[in-house]
């Protein structure tokens, strides 16, 4: 038995959910998002109460328990409240701006790069900080993964950029390996 798969969700005020044969679509407050999940499941949805469970007992419906409740559970989260993203620029010099719904990166390359919020997804900077926000958690997350891959953090001065709570393991420079040698 999954101990994920079997709680219930509970859907809040503000928020619908339909359920069309294996699609699901949520709709709040902070958007729309839809999914389309296995037969494996059944999703079932009774006085605002959402429960998942299986046809069959195998191995790969038992996989999917879990993660299609998990996946429910954050698009009725998302919808309501909204997932965020932070991402954190290092290194001097760079800089973010949000141009219409274009993200504008400054990070040391001979042209700027620019990134299109996809619809759902919106921008904000303050200062060095980035902030990825929508109602798609998997989306939210891709988006701040592609801002990230435009210039990763690298160990020796840690410049890039980073997730705000990420700590970047440093290594000693070329100097630091030399200092204890014998001339």
């Amino acid at each position: 038995m999954s101990k994920i798969g079997k709680q219930p969700i509970e859907i809040p005020q503000g928020v619908t959910v339909l359920l069309d044969g294996t699609k699901v679509s949520a709709s709040g407050p902070k958007g729309t998002v839809e999914k389309k999940f296995t037969r494996k499941v059944v999703i079932e949805i009774k006085d605002n109460i959402i429960t998942v469970s299986i046809k069959k007992q195998t191995k790969a419906s038992m996989a999917a328990w879990g993660a299609v409740r998990s996946i429910i559970a954050s698009m009725v989260y998302g919808v309501n409240s909204g997932w965020a993203k932070e991402l954190e620029l290092v290194g001097t010099g760079y800089r973010a701006e949000v141009q219409a719904e274009t993200l504008v990166l400054t990070v040391g390359y001979s042209h700027p790069v620019k990134i299109e919020a996809p619809k759902g997804i919106s921008f904000r900077v303050e200062k060095t900080f980035i902030t990825v926000e929508g109602a798609d958690k998997e989306l939210v997350g891709q988006i701040a993964a592609n801002i990230r891959m435009v210039r990763p953090p690298e160990p020796y001065k840690g410049k890039g950029i980073k997730y705000k709570d990420e700590i970047i393991r440093r290594k000693a420079g070329k100097a630091a390996k030399t200092a204890g040698a014998p001339a």
